[in-house]
């Protein structure tokens, strides 16, 4: 019989948590979220002041800022301007006009003669005559040169007398011919030996012709003995002496002639420029070319388009021309480097300025215009072709008016201006502008710590005031 220990109960230390009514569950819950609740709302809290303090911050930052620049625009509002201190602002002017102006297309170009000759020895022999000066101009066929003719003369003579000889012979060779020929018809000689005369005239024969080819390469030889020159032209400087012995076509020459007139001139042009060339070639009409120094100041001459090649250079994709020029004064040299400009059209009665009238701006050319009472207008233009140092200009000016041509980099618009030939006037001193020793002293004052473009215009403007050596003992670096 088995006997079950009665269970013994846990002390009360060990037995598990006591669970908890549905009351006590609902207020701890409350309480938890009531906690939440004030944290979120610290925190707000928290983040609203720092906001208010940035903002306030940042109010504070803007006012100050505003009361630095309004601080310095009071500033600059006592003090007169540079330009309202230097009065009226020396310039240059130039009036408005109209002319033909050219369209063209500029390239680079070199003189190219249409020949230049090499003369050299045909046959071997001795110098013994110089016929021309280097540098001397001379005509088609003139001499230039003698070699000792002697030996071929005797080999002309002895060629025709050779000929001579067989000449004889053939008339000899035909006599016994005629004779054989009555002799075989009866039947005295054999026909055999009527055979070998008929061939000893035809080998007679064909010896003349060969003395007469003897004769003329000794004739030929014998005129080679004269070198002259292939063309007309410019001969060069001489490359061999009198005495010296001169071999057939050796490396060496006589010397050089270069043609001068007509002279053509080698220039290329951008494939985007060719349609048009081409649309007024293939018209019929005759482009005028236009040759100019290497500083484009000076027109050498003027001539013609010549021709055109027939392909276009891939490397640098260009074109090449030809224009011929008189030359009869002998402007074009040789190899020399010359400015082309190739005259399309000319457009007729344009208004032009010139080039240093035009300024550019950031979205539009404008230009300084004069008004009577001396002030300046900035006014927007539309600019054309170039034509040297004046530009046409297609809108936004008319002719006879004044624009400034020198000093636009110093002005604005309405400021007064100081006319070439136009004395300053005094003015009463203070923001007015003063005396002229005064704006010369003011200008000297400027100069000390101005550099670069700055300090230029204000030697430009001491130089156009007469400041130099003057009371206000200020003198314009050269510029």
């Amino acid at each position: 019989m088995v006997v079950c220990a009665p269970e013994h109960e846990l002390p009360p230390a060990v037995k598990g948590p006591t669970p908890m009514t549905p009351d006590a569950i609902e207020h701890h819950t409350l309480d938890r979220e009531s906690a939440v609740a004030d944290l979120a709302q610290q925190a707000a809290q928290v983040a609203r002041r720092r906001r208010l303090m940035w903002i306030a911050g940042l109010a504070v930052l803007i006012a100050i800022v505003i009361w630095v620049i309004h601080h310095r625009l009071a500033s600059q509002a006592d003090q007169p301007s540079f330009a309202a201190m230097m009065g009226p602002l020396p310039v240059s002017v130039d009036k408005v006009s109209t002319t033909d102006v050219p369209v063209v297309i500029d390239a680079l170009g070199t003189v190219t003669p249409l020949a230049t000759v090499t003369v050299r020895p045909q046959v071997t022999g001795p110098i013994v005559k110089i016929a021309f000066t280097e540098g001397q101009h001379i005509e088609k066929g003139g001499m230039l040169a003698q070699i000792d003719p002697r030996p071929y003369q005797a080999a002309l003579d002895q060629a025709v007398g050779q000929l001579g000889r067989d000449q004889a012979m053939l008339a000899g060779a035909r006599t016994d011919l005629v004779r054989y020929k009555k002799l075989l018809a009866q039947n005295s000689v054999a026909e055999q030996t009527y055979s070998d005369e008929l061939a000893t005239v035809r080998q007679d024969e064909a010896a003349i012709e060969a003395d007469k080819a003897a004769i003329e390469t000794a004739r030929l030889n014998l005129s080679y003995c004269r070198i002259t020159s292939p063309v007309a032209g410019l001969v060069g400087l001489r490359q061999v002496d009198l005495g010296n012995l001169v071999q057939a076509n050796q490396t060496t020459a006589i010397a050089t002639v270069t043609q001068m007139q007509p002279m053509s001139v080698l220039f290329t042009v951008p494939e985007n420029d060719l349609s048009q060339v081409f649309q007024r070639v293939s018209g019929g009409r005759k482009l005028a070319v236009q040759a100019y120094d290497r500083n484009m100041k000076h027109l050498i001459a003027t001539g013609s388009l010549s021709s055109i090649d027939n392909q276009i250079n891939t490397s640098t994709g260009t074109l090449q021309l030809r224009a011929l020029f008189d030359n009869a004064h002998a402007e074009l040299f040789p190899n020399e480097f010359v400015n082309v400009k190739l005259v399309l059209d000319t457009l007729q009665n344009q208004i032009v300025v010139p080039g240093a009238a035009v300024q550019n701006g950031p979205s539009s050319n404008f230009v300084y215009i004069v008004n009577p009472d001396h002030t300046v207008t900035m006014r927007t233009v539309v600019t054309g072709p170039t034509d040297g140092n004046n530009i046409a200009i297609t809108k936004g000016l008319s002719a006879g008016e004044t624009v400034v041509t020198d000093g636009a980099d110093q002005l604005r618009d309405g400021a007064k201006v100081l006319l070439p030939g136009e004395k300053p006037a005094g003015f009463a001193g203070g923001a007015s502008g003063g005396s002229n020793s005064a704006r010369c002293a003011r200008i000297a004052t400027y100069m000390k710590g101005a550099t670069g473009s700055k300090a230029t215009r204000l030697a430009k403007m001491s130089a156009r005031l007469g400041c130099s050596g003057g009371p206000a003992g200020t003198k314009a670096p050269a510029t």
